[in-house]
Parts: structure tokens; C-alpha cells; sequence
């Protein structure tokens, strides 16, 4: 098939692509390097199937394809809260324009959404039931928010339009080619882990992620796409193992062998106590669970960013 990723030169989508690749499809990865980075794809340009667009989807697109999975969003507080008009138009208007292409070209689309839907949630853990508890007028809202219209154009343009569409829910990501800078906690952990600096920790690092290898999301994300039983979502993909922050560091600093202290800072606005996703649909519709322990994935990723730092 012909695929299009937009978004495709982030840390999920450039994953994505090689994916794709080496199952044989012809892939068009379209991004406008606000968060994606050309280092992700590099090693994906000699391959005659690949196409790289630059381009931002708030601006309409013109190309004949099969599939659409549209990433294109800044994913990480630093990022979308850097720019928040940008992150509401990437959302709003970038799912209008893909939404209309998929009309156009009949084309399947699969929107990728996220546990930050739900808020600080009061239901858990998080089934796709349970509506959310969003701020509308936060700091983080321009993404928050900019997900919840973006899903609600995908089931508008279903029940309007006819559009064959799947929507996803991902939860706490992590792997190799994730932003040195994104200011997410798998990241920034690690990082500070390496160098031996102090660890920082907000609140009292009793709020509870769950984490998810990326290899594990990408194939959990496939099989939604390709699923043709009637099921469009939205599902919930994400690791159902479930970590305290502090946990969480406490073990980056193990694996590490590092010195690093932990050093407690005040809790962010609007930053969510627990965050752990009901995979049941999932399980039951997609036949998908996580296969990569948090060990295991830790390991890979910390080797990847311990390669990083010792070339350059």
C-alpha cells in the first residue's frame, strides 16, 4: 500500500516507518521539523519506497494514498506548551485537512490520540468509557484539548462523511529517538542518570505512569489500523504495569549504576496524579498486549542514549 505518516520524522512516527517499510509499503513521512528531526529518517532515505515531504498539515495537501496515520502534534509539555496556538492549530485544523484528504482519496485513517484526553482522571485506570477530567483553560489544554476535538472531528466525519477511520489512545511512550530535550520523564531521567546530576523528581513522586516500549505501540497501532471487524476505537494503547515517578527513577538510577541524588521540585499545573490504561478492548479486539518488559526496554533505551552522548 501507499502510506502516508504525518508526523513521520518524530520519535513515533520515523519507528512507524520502518515498520512499514519493511513490510513492504511505499511511505510518504510528512513533517515540518518542530519536534521531528531528519537524524530519525536518515538511515531510511536510500530506500526507494520512502518519500520525505516537508510540510506542516495545518496547510492542505494534495497525494493519492491508501492509509493516513496522522501523528503530527509536539507531544511533550516543553513542546506544545512552547507554542500552544501552534499545538491547537497542529490538532484542530491538521485532522481537518487529513480527514478531508482521506474523503477525497478513500483513504483509512487512523488518528493518534492520547491518554491525556481523560485529564487527571477520576476513574481508575482509564477506560475509553470514561469522558475526562480536562481543564479547559490550562497550561496544558492546547493539547489536551486539541486531542478531544481532534477525535471529535474523526467520529463527525465517520457519521457525516462516510470516512473510515480508527482512533487510538496512547499512553506513556518510550524507546530509542526520543528528544534529548523534550523534557519527558523517560528522557530526562536517563540523561541526568548518565551525567550523574541530581534527579529531578516533582511533588513527592508518588504520581503513577505506565510505560510502554515503542515497538510494542507501533504494532499495537498496525493492528488497529488493519483491524476490519467494525472496530474503530478510540482504544487505549499502552503498558498496564503501572510505576511511581519515584519508583520509576529509583530504578533509571540502578540500571545506570549512577551517583545521582533524587531532588524534589513543586508539582506542575494540571499535572495528572495517576495515569494507567484498562487495555482490555485492546486485548479482546486486537488480540495486542505489551511484550517488552520495563527492564528490558529501560536497558534499550538507556544504550541508545549512552551511544548518543559518547559520539558526540
Amino acid at each position: 500500500m501507499r502510506i502516508l505518516v504525518t508526523g513521520g520524522a518524530g520519535f513515533l512516527g520515523s519507528h512507524l516507518c520502518e515498520r512499514l517499510l519493511g513490510e513492504g509499503h511505499d511511505v510518504i513521512c510528512l513533517d515540518n521539523f518542530f519536534t521531528g528531526s531528519k537524524n530519525n529518517i536518515i538511515h531510511l532515505m536510500d530506500n526507494h519506497r520512502f518519500e520525505l515531504i516537508r510540510h506542516d498539515i495545518v496547510e492542505p495537501i494534495l497525494l493519492e494514498v491508501d492509509r493516513i496515520y496522522n501523528l503530527a502534534c509536539p507531544a511533550s509539555p516543553v513542546h506544545y506548551q512552547y507554542n500552544p496556538v501552534k499545538t491547537v492549530k497542529t490538532s484542530v485544523m491538521g485532522a481537518i485537512n487529513m480527514l478531508g484528504l482521506a474523503k477525497r482519496v478513500k483513504a483509512r485513517i487512523l488518528q493518534a490520540s492520547t491518554s491525556e484526553v481523560y485529564g487527571d482522571p477520576h476513574v481508575h485506570p482509564q477506560k475509553e468509557d470514561y469522558w475526562g477530567n480536562v481543564n479547559p483553560i490550562g497550561i496544558r489544554s492546547c493539547y489536551d484539548e486539541g486531542k478531544r476535538v481532534a477525535e471529535t472531528l474523526m467520529m463527525d466525519y465517520h457519521r457525516q462523511n462516510n470516512v473510515d477511520i480508527r482512533i487510538i489512545r496512547i499512553f506513556n511512550t518510550y524507546g530509542p529517538r526520543m528528544a534529548e530535550n523534550d523534557g519527558r520523564v523517560v528522557s530526562n531521567f536517563i540523561l541526568q542518570a548518565l551525567r550523574n546530576e541530581a534527579i529531578t523528581v516533582f511533588g513527592e513522586g508518588q504520581q503513577t505512569r505506565s510505560f510502554c516500549f515503542v515497538s510494542d505501540l507501533i504494532e499495537g497501532m498496525i493492528r488497529m489500523m488493519e483491524n476490519d471487524q467494525g472496530f474503530i476505537g478510540p482504544v487505549n494503547l499502552g503498558n498496564p504495569v503501572e510505576n511511581t515517578i519515584l519508583e520509576f527513577a529509583e530504578k533509571i538510577v540502578t540500571i545506570t549504576g549512577s551517583s545521582s541524588r533524587i531532588d524534589f521540585k513543586p508539582l506542575p499545573q494540571d499535572d495528572p496524579k495517576q495515569r494507567q490504561p484498562d487495555i482490555t478492548q485492546a486485548r479482546q479486539k486486537l488480540g495486542w498486549q505489551p511484550k517488552v518488559d520495563l527492564e528490558t526496554g529501560l536497558k534499550r533505551t538507556i544504550d541508545y542514549f549512552a551511544a548518543r552522548r559518547t559520539r558526540g
